[in-house]
């Protein structure tokens, strides 16, 4: 039987759609859902176990991949099969899980999958960017208790014009790439880069992003009314005891609020915090704990939170003892590794990163292979996030989805200040030594110290902030907080992050708790951010005002040559002989690229100290060395022969040409060495290919006075030689018998 499809159709507005789909594929699935734009096709599917996990937290599992297939390509390895997500794929789950996991209610705990595959592909469409579009028409296709549903889009500007999902060449293209999270009614999380643009410059791309979402969140419930929405399936809710609530909330909050006032260290002040809720748990009968389980800590935490929150809404103060405005006191330090190419420390408050800088040649490149994007990153940046950094002993198990996304927003942040004419590979390592909030941006810092440590001449130095925001709907009081701390990461309603330069900012990462945050506030705290930002730039460049003009002793340099096509076999030589024995000679890393459109040979010489970058320099001179007609080279003799000289161009060691033993002297000349010897250094005139031998002719005595009375033996004349020997042959040949 063939099976009933329903489809809604989303105009960009510019000729180009987006379809969603469903009622074809994976009818297993509690959701299932076909998005393309394109030749673009996203399969995503959800699925949601109707028994509860015993857990405390919702289960949810988002899960992006892009098969290789979808390119018309093979995967690599041995094995020829999808392995481990690569950093896109993780980072677009991050990007989907952030924007649906605040919508299923906070008691809701059962095991929950969203996966999305990329089917096929089409190099005009960015597959990201439909992600959260069809994670969420596949869960208003479900039975799944959600609240709403929201899309995700990529936003760029190109010539000044924003544009919804740009192209992979737009986007290279455009001044700003962020992608929006958001329902019909409230943004929710924001992420991107950007060149040095405003606050001002930033809201208005959300809001234009905003504008794409509202109509693909009513494509999505129109389908879904279509399709034939199923009624929302029932669960066992948490238990709830308000008088327990109000009971522990009574025990609780002046305590809290008293601690929270005294502006303690976070040690210190966790534990104060743990005291409390020990005593409230003992107030409690044993049976009385047996009882109420774990409802005595979550109300504890709901207590906590609120007196944490109503310091800071009355009376401006928070944890540590701040006002809201304040960062928390600030030291750096560079040059701190004597062994690495450039290194920094950055310590704000308990929260501290070291960053090292390792320069390198194109080889050593961070390869991408997705079946949606393949190249290299001459830039990258890898963040290292320890347990020992928050005191904690947990096991480790390789690197995590958090790592990889707090790398790449600082990554994100410092690549568009390091100069596009820069040699080097340049790989930034942050290790997290402490932790207490604002670790990422913390890396930003180091990172941006580091590399001026290291000589990468960056255009501009770049700070980071982490923000928060702690709001009342009824009171309409709201607090901005700058430079926030773990604790209040977790009890604010706004998380944002904001790296950018003294001009404007380079990239950020939001996510907003709370609905229909005004874009007032929002800018407001943009603005405040600022101010932060600038204040910690001040700090940074205290330490090192500037990069560096060199690279340090011990750290490679790098030098880069245009080579002709032609030469690049030679300089590589039969089996890689000649490239390979001039490393080992000079004890540098020659890398050979050919440029796509000149079809030059682009060499990257890097070694430590010049004598070996100058051997190197001094035997492609060699190999590039064509003498010109008519001009005087010194040479030196290295071979005799008994018919001349071998010499040797001084200017080009290697090239060798043979002084015959007629052009050493205007007076005959019986023995090669009556006129030079080995090792002999003299002048040359140059003649080009001698036309009777086809060979390379270089003169002597050309440049030496011609006697006086010298009469030179005219040139034979090999044709009436040659002619007159076949005459002779003819006459001594006997007639031949009929």
């Amino acid at each position: 039987m063939i099976p009933k499809v329903f489809k809604e159709v989303i105009d960009l507005g510019d000729g180009r759609e987006i379809s969603i789909e469903t009622g074809k594929l994976a009818k297993q699935a509690h959701g299932s859902v076909v998005v393309q734009s394109g030749k673009c096709m996203l399969l995503c599917t959800v699925v949601s176990n109707y028994k509860q996990s015993d857990v405390d937290f919702l289960p949810l599992t988002v899960d992006y991949r892009e098969k290789f297939a979808a390119a018309g390509r093979y995967p690599g390895g041995f094995f020829k099969r999808e392995a481990r997500p690569s950093d896109g794929e993780v980072l677009t789950m991050r990007l989907v899980d952030r924007v649906l996991r605040p919508l299923f209610p906070k008691d809701y705990h059962a095991e929950t999958q969203v996966m999305i595959q990329l089917m096929s592909h089409d190099p005009e469409v960015m597959p990201d960017a439909m992600a959260g579009l069809a994670a969420s028409a596949a869960i208003q296709l479900s039975d799944f208790p959600f609240e709403c549903a929201i899309s995700e889009v990529r936003v760029g500007r190109l010539n000044g014009e924003f544009i919804i999902n740009p192209s992979f060449a737009q986007l290279a293209e455009c001044d700003i790439d962020m992608v929006i999270g958001a329902s019909a009614d409230s943004v929710m999380m924001v992420e991107g880069e950007m060149n040095e643009i405003s606050e001002e410059e930033m809201t208005e791309a959300i809001k234009f992003a905003h504008e794409a979402i509202k109509v693909q969140c009513a494509a999505q419930l129109k389908l879904a009314e279509a399709f034939g929405k199923k009624e929302v399936r029932e669960y066992a809710p948490e238990r709830e005891d308000a008088d327990l609530a109000k009971k522990i909330h009574n025990l609780a909050y002046d305590k809290v609020y008293a601690v929270a006032k005294a502006g303690s260290a976070k040690h210190e002040r966790s534990a104060s915090f743990d005291d409390i809720k020990e005593e409230i748990k003992a107030s409690f009968s044993e049976e009385e704990q047996a009882d109420f389980g774990s409802l005595i800590s979550k109300y504890y935490y709901k207590a906590e939170k609120a007196a944490v929150r109503d310091l800071t809404l009355n009376e401006g103060l928070r944890l540590d003892g701040r006002k809201t405005t304040d960062i928390r006191p600030i030291w750096c330090e560079v040059d701190y590794l004597p062994s690495t190419h450039g290194s920094a420390i950055f310590t704000r408050g308990e929260t501290q990163a070291l960053a090292t800088v390792t320069l390198g040649t194109s080889r050593d490149a961070n390869q991408i292979d997705m079946p949606s994007q393949e190249g290299e990153e001459r830039f990258y940046l890898h963040y290292n996030f320890p347990p020992f950094s928050t005191g904690e002993a947990r096991p480790i198990r390789g690197t995590s989805r958090r790592e990889v996304g707090h790398g790449n927003l600082a990554q994100r942040a410092l690549k568009g200040m390091v100069p596009a004419d820069c040699p080097y590979t340049v790989r930034v390592v942050s290790e997290v030594l402490e932790s207490n909030g604002s670790s990422s941006m913390a890396t930003v810092c180091s990172g941006t110290m580091a590399l001026m440590d290291a000589g990468v001449q960056l255009k501009k130095p770049v700070s980071g902030i982490a923000m928060g925001l702690i709001s009342d709907a009824e009171s309409g009081k709201y607090a901005v907080l700058s430079d926030i701390l773990g604790d209040e990461d977790h009890l604010g309603d706004m998380d944002f992050k904001v790296t950018g330069t003294a001009d404007g900012i380079t990239a950020c990462q939001m996510d907003i708790k709370v609905k229909g945050l005004s874009y007032e506030i929002l800018v407001n705290a943009l603005k405040q951010a600022r101010d932060g930002r600038l204040h910690i730039l001040e700090k940074l460049t205290d330490t090192i005002a500037k990069p560096n003009a060199d690279v340090k002793e011990h750290s490679p340099k790098m030098i880069t040559r245009r080579i002709p096509n032609e030469f690049i076999g030679a300089l590589i030589g039969p089996g890689g002989k000649v490239i390979q024995e001039m490393q080992k000679e000079t004890g540098t890393t020659i890398v050979i690229n050919e440029d796509p459109v000149t079809e030059e040979g682009i060499v990257e010489i890097l070694g430590v100290g010049n004598e070996g970058i100058n051997a190197v320099m001094a035997k492609i001179d060699s190999i590039l060395f064509k003498p010109a007609v008519g001009s005087v080279y010194e040479v030196k003799v290295i071979k005799m022969l008994d018919f001349g000289a071998v010499v040797e161009y001084m200017d080009a060691p290697g090239n060798e040409v043979l002084l015959h033993v007629s052009e050493l002297a205007w007076e005959r000349t019986e023995n090669v060495t009556d006129v030079v010897n080995m090792g002999d250094v003299f002048d040359v005139k140059y003649f080009g290919l001698d036309p009777r031998t086809r060979k390379e002719k270089v003169s002597r005595k050309a440049l030496l006075p011609k006697p006086e009375g010298f009469k030179e033996r005219p040139p034979r004349d090999d044709k009436k030689r040659d002619d007159r020997r076949g005459n002779d042959r003819n006459r001594d040949r006997k007639p031949r018998r009929d």
